[in-house]
């Protein structure tokens, strides 16, 4: 373990925004971790920690430690005739595991396919897509609590997920490092292709009978017609969470804006995509500066080369004034500002 001095982190953030670390440090093992814990009283220091930096919008030179989780394999660890238990070490590539699980036709995450990111930053989010979260398939994972340097496992309930939300991102924020998550995943599944979006796509390849690997591949070619990969052009996915609104809310809106797509949270409340509120008032393939929100999916918002964290930042203040100004609903970002 290397711990480096003044490192740029734009290899590191799929923003591909130029800021620098006072210090940097890649963890590729448990102990690793443990020890960095402990004999480096991480607890006592500012900190980043972060995996494939795909969830993360970085404004400013960043002036405590910056680690990234570097933890690979992915492993069976139990079996029998209707399940299988794959644990994946969080450093690992999320698409890399999905892909993983379709190769041995094990059905649940599927729909998952292409979601940028690291496994560790998967029940952090509790990332969704196409109908599924992976709350869905979740078993458990294991954790080093950061002040002791201790393993700790967490179980679905201890989690508690929630939309974009997890117990990592409110009462446990910054009290742990996850470094394995545990996937119980079906040998005798039902594939959930009643998302609209896949459903149309596997009626135009003329798939009446759908496999794990058509649907995944129907997923993969929904996000690359809709979402730029980062690689060439810089973005976080989706910058912003779909707002959920009371229901008397939606329906007076409804009343003004009769197009206005909504879907059912429960009894009582509407999810409301937050791309077609931005759509709407003007900002898709709208471009300030050297940056935007992308041409095909207002809710990404770009980098075209050179902007700076704070100017993105400012482009998503400004969504969040106009969306909030014509409908009322305040939409959040789903990335983590830095």
């Amino acid at each position: 373990m290397v711990i480096y001095q003044n490192i740029s982190l734009k290899p590191y953030n799929t923003f591909g925004i130029d800021v620098k670390a006072a210090q940097f440090v890649s963890i590729s093992s448990v102990e690793e971790l443990q020890v960095l814990c402990t004999t480096f009283n991480l607890s006592e220091r500012k900190k980043l920690i972060f995996g494939g930096g795909s969830n993360i919008l970085l404004t400013q030179d960043f002036d405590g430690m910056a680690v990234k989780i570097d933890l690979k394999g992915i492993d069976t660890i139990k079996e029998d005739d209707d399940f299988v238990w794959v644990k994946a070490m969080s450093g690992e590539v999320w698409h890399d595991l999905v892909m993983y699980a379709v190769d041995h036709n094990w059905y649940g995450l599927e729909n998952l396919s292409l979601i940028p990111g690291c496994v560790g930053a998967a029940p952090m989010q509790n990332i969704g897509a196409y109908g599924s979260e992976i709350k869905d398939t979740f078993e458990e994972l294991i954790a080093v609590e950061i002040e002791s340097g201790k393993l700790v496992k967490f179980t679905n309930s201890a989690c508690k997920f929630g939309y974009r939300e997890s117990t990592f991102k409110n009462e446990a924020k910054d009290k742990y490092i996850i470094v394995s998550v545990t996937f119980k995943l079906s040998r005798k599944g039902i594939l959930n292709v009643q998302y609209g979006a896949i459903k149309d796509t596997l009626a135009q390849q003329g798939i009446i009978n759908p496999t794990i690997k058509d649907v995944s591949n129907a997923v993969m070619a929904i996000r690359k017609s809709k979402l730029p990969d980062p690689k060439i052009l810089g973005n976080s996915g989706s910058f912003f969470k779909n707002p959920e609104i009371e229901l008397n809310a939606f329906e007076s809106l409804k009343v003004k804006h009769p197009t206005m797509p909504g879907y059912p949270v429960g009894s009582d409340k509407i999810k409301v995509p937050a791309g077609w509120l931005i759509e709407q008032c003007g900002f898709k393939g709208k471009r300030i500066g050297n940056t935007g929100a992308h041409k095909d999916q207002a809710l990404v918002l770009v980098n075209y080369g050179g902007a700076t964290g704070n100017e993105i930042f400012s482009l998503a203040k400004q969504i969040q004034a106009t969306v909030f100004q014509t409908y009322g609903i305040q939409i959040t970002p789903e990335v983590n500002i830095v």
